[in-house]
């Protein structure tokens, strides 16, 4: 006999998604070193793809309650049919400590456990990669064309939702209310009762009848008052947001890449996975952030993303043409007072030396004072090149505004790109 049983339960296929999310949490550390191995063993192409995780069963033990060694205690074994009290269990043979992640050799006996193994998909991915990143000195700018807005109160509305109801104001528009259209009868009740004081003051001059006629007209005048609604549709009064304009957080980020021939084909590898891990980082953390690719080698040139990436354009060096581009296009484009302006750059410091003062003067005196950031990556296994000890000073001068950082092997470049980009609070 068959059986067929149906799930009535509501939104069964997502009853999961809490559960995971709270494991996720728990175990973010673990999962977080684990997408921080992965990204380096990558290609450009699949950077940002999903992922599998491992944890170590060691770390997926939980605290549970059991007893403490010593002390006598009885034990109930279901299904036992060979052992009675007394007896003792034969220890198993080969230790018992299995073949799973807790022993590095085979073994013919013994139990384990496996590390635990599941996949993240590419969202959650990029969650783990870019998390506690931001860009630095990211500021407000004035209003243009400006898509963000917020709702702020406004006043108050004699209609809205329930959910603005002003309970203190409708509260205080009722008993106003209240006073106004009852002070004619509180003030007439005001004057009977003087009135029925001074005739008790003097009860043989009292008129009874007109005594009476005073007590049943205040009792009147009191019912009126009380018929009175406690609060009227007239005095609920309700918060009004209106819609105001944001500041936009506008900001273009400058990419300059050296592609000269002194960048061999693994720094020139090294220096593209930098930029394709900083241009992930824009496309999702930032809605308005523009991206200018710059190329250099003797000349300097602005492409589009696939050039920039796949271009096999070489050369001799002069850095400085690519700085003056930027400057330029500072100029013709991006207004300081309303982006928020960064640079990344890219190279393995070699120059002609000449050149490099010409770099730090063009940097000093055009770029930095409209600058939010100035970063730049060195990207050699061998001693600093002129670059690097140029660009020094411009980091004592700026210490704020102007990282630098050395990139050896493949191993570097997401350490390198996290202590760039790391959340700092915006400079005063």
């Amino acid at each position: 006999m068959s059986s067929i049983i149906i799930d009535r339960r509501r939104n069964s296929k997502g009853k999961s998604t809490v559960n995971r999310e709270r494991f996720m949490r728990r175990y973010r550390q673990q999962i977080r070193k684990a997408v921080n191995d992965a990204v380096n063993n990558r290609s450009i192409t699949d950077t940002d793809s999903g992922e599998e995780i491992s944890i170590s069963r060691k770390s997926l033990s939980e605290p549970f309650f059991h007893h403490g060694e010593g002390g006598d205690r009885d034990q109930t074994h279901p299904g036992n049919k060979e052992f009675v009290t007394g007896d003792r269990f034969p220890k198993p043979k080969g230790g018992g400590k299995g073949s799973g992640s807790g022993s590095g050799d085979a073994s013919d006996g013994g139990e384990g456990v496996d590390d635990f193994v599941f996949q993240i998909n590419r969202d959650e991915f990029l969650e783990y990669l870019f998390d506690d990143l931001a860009l630095p000195n990211m500021v407000r700018k004035e209003l243009k064309e400006s898509n963000e807005f917020a709702f702020r109160r406004g006043g108050y509305t004699s209609a809205g939702a329930p959910d603005r109801l002003n309970v203190i104001r409708s509260l205080r528009g009722a008993h106003a209310r209240r006073i106004a259209l009852s002070g004619k009868d509180r003030k007439e009740i005001r004057a009977l009762k003087r009135e029925l004081r001074e005739m008790e003051v003097s009860p043989d001059d009292t008129d009874h009848s007109r005594a009476e006629e005073i007590k049943l007209r205040i009792k009147e005048l009191n019912e009126k008052i009380k018929r009175l609604p406690f609060i009227d549709d007239f005095d609920l009064k309700f918060n009004n947001l209106i819609k105001v304009p944001l500041p936009s957080s506008s900001a273009v980020m400058f990419c300059v890449m050296d592609v000269s021939g002194s960048m061999t084909r693994d720094i020139k590898d090294m220096a593209k996975r930098f930029f394709f891990l900083l241009y992930m980082f824009l496309q999702r953390n930032y809605k308005k952030v523009e991206i200018v690719f710059i190329r250099h080698h003797a000349e300097a040139k602005e492409c589009d993303e696939h050039d920039f990436f796949y271009a096999r354009e070489t050369g001799g060096t002069v850095v400085s043409s690519a700085l003056t581009l930027t400057d330029e296009i500072i100029k013709e484009r991006y207004k300081p007072n309303e982006y928020n302006i960064y640079v990344a750059q890219a190279s393995d410091g070699d120059n002609w030396e000449a050149d490099s003062p010409k770099c730090s003067k063009v940097i000093s005196e055009n770029l930095m004072p409209f600058l939010s950031y100035y970063a730049y990556v060195e990207i050699t296994d061998r001693h600093h090149q002129n670059l690097w000890h140029e660009y020094k000073k411009l980091e004592k001068e700026h210490p704020e505004y102007f990282a630098m950082a050395h990139i050896k092997g493949p191993a570097d470049i997401f350490p390198v790109f996290r202590e760039l980009f790391e959340k700092k609070e915006a400079a005063v």
